[in-house]
């Protein structure tokens, strides 16, 4: 399933939000040069996180770990990857940006993205092989499923008119949208501990862990803060 739109509007536009995107467009076409040559082999070991070193033994995170956690955050595998997640940012990170106020999100974006790597990593090297924790971690998915959180929380009553391959588009209530998404990232996060090849590459439980701190941490985040829009129809 793909958001298209959702039916909230904003008090002002997310510069944020946009900012994030742009950087993130950046990254993928300057530094990782779109997936291309050598130079993407080498800014993804360069700047993605690793759970462990990627030589040696495997006993603790990997080095520079702060500065990577964060850097990872922008920084993509593929064309499908990062349009995939920059469009999910665009549909529900406008409406968060909105409810939090810009600073606040840009503090809640990041640590959202923290609390994703830091369950991946726990998970990684708590019950992963030691060749899964010298897989590098890379996207914003993690800190963009802490925004589903919030939006889940906090933006009550919308719809996102929702695609789903290869003919269907139709409104679908925000809670049932996002509620699935979770929920498949359980059953296939849960799954791929028996049947490690069907988890595909994916950091499920950054996922997982960016959204459970999304859930906690919205209203905590929103205090004070003005309600998000009514929905149009």
């Amino acid at each position: 399933m793909l958001p298209l739109k959702d039916n909230v509007p904003t008090r002002r536009f997310p510069i944020v939000t946009v900012a994030l995107i742009v950087a993130n467009l950046l990254v993928w076409v300057t530094w990782e040069n779109m997936g291309q040559g050598r130079a993407f082999e080498d800014s993804v070991v360069d700047g993605s996180y690793f759970p462990c070193e990627p030589e040696g033994s495997c006993h603790d995170v990997g080095y520079s770990w702060p500065v990577n956690a964060l850097t990872s955050m922008f920084m993509h595998a593929s064309w499908a990857h990062i349009l995939g997640n920059m469009l999910f940012l665009w549909i529900f990170g406008n409406n968060v940006e909105d409810t939090l106020g810009r600073v606040r999100f840009l503090v809640f974006y990041v640590l959202g993205g923290l609390a994703a790597t830091l369950l991946q990593t726990f998970v990684t090297l708590g019950f992963g092989t030691e060749r899964d924790a010298e897989i590098p971690n890379l996207g914003a998915s993690g800190a963009i499923a802490a925004v589903l959180g919030a939006y889940f929380v906090l933006v009550r009553g919308s719809r996102v008119l929702t695609y789903i391959p290869p003919f269907f588009i139709f409104p679908l209530p925000a809670v049932f949208f996002l509620g699935f998404w979770f929920v498949l990232q359980l059953f296939v996060g849960g799954y791929s501990f028996v049947q490690p090849e069907s988890g595909g590459g994916v950091a499920y439980f950054a996922h997982i862990g960016g959204m459970v701190f999304g859930f906690l941490a919205a209203k905590p985040f929103a205090v004070g803060r003005p309600r998000p829009l009514s929905p149009t129809y």
